[in-house]
Order: C-alpha cells, then structure tokens, then sequence
C-alpha cells in the first residue's frame, strides 16, 4: 500500500470484528446536488493474486452525507497498482443541497475478497431448467400470497 498524503492514517480495520477497512478523502471538495465525483482516497493497494478490492458504501455516508455509490460497488484489479493509480471513491450527491466531503472524512470502505478465473465452455442450449427469468422469484412469492389469501 502507498499512501499519497502521509498526514492521513494508513486504511485500518475499526474493530477486531471488522471485514472491511475505512477509506478516507484525501482532499476536501464539493459535490453539487445531483452530480457524480471522485472522490481521491489517498491510497495505491497492490491487491494479491487471487484477491480482489472492493470498494463499497460505508453504511452511515447516504444518511449522514447524502452520497451514495452510484455504481454499487468498485472493484479495484490487481494490476490496477501503478504510481498513477490512486483509488477514487465515485460518488453521487442525491440530495437537493451541495455537499462538502472534508479531509479526513470516511468516505467507503475496501474489502479484500477472494477471486477466481474460470474458463468459459460456449454452449447452444442450458441443460437445467428455467426458473422463469428476471424477478421469478418474486412472482413466485406474489402466487404464493394470492394461494394464502394475503393481499400484495
């Protein structure tokens, strides 16, 4: 790991029951409502082989902030190492106000996760059967409901 501003903690684990480290903003800046940023955090993670970095919400930042990832999540590679390669937190303001990130401030958290490639086999047909498509288990769960009586 390389730290670009060493007047900033390096990434640690809160607690010992902790799975994810927090990342910090290494700047202050503005997001202005409705827009999407940056946010640099301070640190180049050479991630192992067999890993990859995750960078998700801290679940406290879109109610204290008003930012959430627009994205869901960033996966940060492990050639993505190089000098140039500092890990930027995306952001989106969904809040009707400009909202200011200070140094410092915990902004996402990373966390490391197992990862396998796996080689591709094309095939014409899938040999296991259907479950219906897109969102069939909710309407799996809407007959059930109509079987028992229960309104939706």
């Amino acid at each position: 790991i390389k730290r670009i501003d060493k007047s900033l903690p390096l990434p640690v684990y809160e607690t010992h029951g902790s799975v994810g480290f927090d990342l910090l903003a290494r700047v202050q800046m503005t997001i202005e409502p409705n827009k999407i940023e940056l946010i640099p955090a301070n640190v180049i993670v050479e991630v192992p082989d067999g890993y990859s970095l995750i960078v998700a919400s801290r679940s406290s930042t879109p109610r204290k902030l008003g930012l959430t990832k627009p994205h869901g999540i960033g996966i940060i590679d492990q050639d993505y190492c190089g000098n140039e390669d500092e890990i930027k937190i995306q952001v989106l303001n969904f809040t009707n106000n400009p909202v200011t990130v200070k140094k410092g401030d915990k902004i996402a958290q990373g966390l490391f996760v197992r990862v396998d490639r796996l080689e591709f086999t094309e095939v014409d047909d899938m040999k296991k059967a259907s479950r219906g498509g897109f969102g069939s288990t909710d309407k799996k769960i809407q007959i059930k409901m109509v079987e028992k009586g229960i309104k939706a």
